[in-house]
């Protein structure tokens, strides 16, 4: 599996705000024998001792399973590139098979990526050749992965607080959910395990249950803190489990997933804005372009956390839950708002869209100032390597304007099986018929 991450404060924000996104990921790597089975590999001798020199361990008949965790942007997990086996480095710093972010901006930008200041750390096994390692017969693992992305609101004392609360918590439940899926099917390897010994594989339901009510947890734990401190902390969330092929996945408010398709050049929007724009749109009182720039873009409908008078043992929220098939030439992308509302000028577009009664012209002009879901798309697609499309998300929103904070985490599984070249590929956008809006982050609340 390969992922990456990256986060900045924001072009607007730099030098008189906060970072109140956070970013986590936990990475579960399991190699055993010679590898994951069904995979194209040479069989010849040459390829066999290439494979023996860069995996040493898939000559035993152990297993070679790595747990590592990034929270709030810090990167720190196992993955399938890494030799040695030892668990990754956090807060931005990678060994020397990886990381080109202090060679390429300097001393200075790695320290900012440390902050969140900047340009920040990344793992992506594609900048250590995994392709070309997988041509000459390296074994391929399973993997299965935790992942969440919060973007919090109010502030240090409330949103700071909460979009971590929320990326540890969510990352500390559902990780055993995560390992257990794995651990269920050994077939993978073909291995023959008596069931007797191995735990009871979990459904889809159960999984997606899982997710809820780890984001449900999350929204206790913010309510705790709010109650305790007498702030008003919110956060929204996009988080979930991918394990045996799958993206189990639940989301509150208006941070999103999508999944970009190399084979057939698409992207499929997986959420939808809990927001009031978003509800606009769907019932066709404005359209998307009219979306992108709306003035009420920043506001949510939905979120974790409150004001602290809810009861944190019983508050619960509503969790929006899926589940879609993933295939190897599929790069998963989740973000914070921040990519999508990067324009600063957006109030005087919308009123220049309005006043030309909706003309193409200006239509075309809001388009080309703002993040649309074919730019990221577009990006994912040229970008020789996920490090590469992690920077160039965030380069792309402060080039836009850079409104907000802007956090985005990448993975794709190259394991996996290919895409179907037969039209057998099920469709995956949350709804094919609406293009999903733009947003901000204001919460809505009744006091």
């Amino acid at each position: 599996m390969r992922y990456s991450t990256n986060y900045d404060i924001g072009e607007r924000k730099r030098g008189q705000g906060i970072n109140e996104d956070s970013v986590s990921v936990t990475v579960f790597e399991e190699g055993h024998r010679d590898g994951y089975r069904g995979q194209d590999r040479p069989a010849d001798e040459e390829a066999d001792a290439a494979a023996a020199d860069l995996n040493p361990a898939a000559e035993t008949d152990g297993e070679d399973g790595e747990l590592g965790s990034v929270d709030d942007g810090e990167v720190g997990a196992s993955d399938a590139d890494d030799d040695s086996g030892a668990a990754g480095e956090t807060d931005g710093e990678r060994d020397d098979t990886g990381s080109d972010a202090e060679e390429e901006y300097g001393d200075d930008a790695a320290t900012a990526a440390q902050t969140g200041l900047g340009a920040s750390g990344t793992t992506d096994a594609d900048d250590t050749g995994e392709g070309a390692e997988s041509d000459r017969g390296r074994p391929m693992n399973r993997s299965a992965a935790v992942f969440v992305v919060a973007d919090g609101a109010g502030g240090h004392d409330a949103g700071d607080v909460a979009s971590y609360i929320a990326t540890t918590v969510v990352a500390e439940e559902l990780a055993p959910m995560a390992i257990r899926t794995a651990r269920s099917y050994p077939n993978g390897f073909d291995v023959d395990v008596a069931r007797g010994v191995l735990p009871d594989p979990p459904g889809e339901g159960e999984i997606r249950d899982a997710v809820a009510e780890a984001i449900t947890a999350a929204h206790r734990e913010i309510i705790r803190y709010a109650d305790e401190t007498g702030t008003q902390s919110y956060t929204t969330v996009v988080a979930g489990i991918y394990v045996d092929g799958k993206l189990h996945y639940g989301w509150v408010g208006d941070s999103r997933a999508y999944v970009v398709n190399g084979a057939r050049e698409t992207i499929s929007a997986l959420t939808r804005d809990h927001a009031v724009v978003q509800e606009w749109e769907d019932s066709g009182e404005i359209d998307p372009v009219e979306a992108h720039v709306h003035p009420n873009g920043n506001e949510i409908t939905r979120a974790l956390g409150g004001s602290g008078y809810e009861d944190p043992e019983r508050a619960s929220v509503d969790v929006d839950t899926r589940t879609v098939r993933l295939y190897a030439e599929d790069t998963v992308v989740t973000t914070s708002d921040g990519l999508i509302d990067a324009q600063t000028d957006a109030p005087q577009l919308y009123e220049e869209y309005v006043e030309s009664d909706g003309s193409e012209e200006v239509a075309d002009r809001i388009r080309e100032r703002v993040v649309t879901d074919d730019d990221i798309r577009d990006l994912v697609l040229e970008s020789a390597s996920l490090d590469a499309a992690s920077r160039d998300l965030v380069t792309l929103a402060n080039d836009r304007g850079g409104k907000d904070n802007v956090s985005v985490l990448l993975f794709a599984d190259d394991a996996l099986p290919e895409t179907p070249d037969d039209g057998g590929i099920p469709i995956r956008d949350i709804d094919p018929d609406i293009d999903i809006s733009e947003r901000d982050t204001v919460i809505m609340t009744d006091e």
